[in-house]
């Protein structure tokens, strides 16, 4: 994923966590609006996210956080 997708997605959780706690849950739908405005944007996380790493539905943020800034 490119570096603003990176940020992005870490911002998300951050705000989610801020607001719901550190074990607070979330799926890769949380990083896009109900819109289909971006599908490629859209299939690059859900691949990475379901296929490349083959992540449950919902994960921890904090998980989530740490698994895009190892680069993983």
């Amino acid at each position: 994923m490119n570096i603003e997708l990176r940020r992005k997605i870490i911002e998300i959780c951050n705000k989610k966590i801020a607001t719901k706690g550190d074990n607070v849950g979330l799926s890769f739908y949380a990083f896009f609006s109900n819109k289909n405005n971006d599908p490629e944007q859209l299939m690059e996380v859900a691949t990475w996210w379901i296929k490349t790493h083959r992540l449950d539905h919902f994960e921890k943020a904090n998980k989530i956080i740490n698994m895009v800034q190892s680069g993983v």
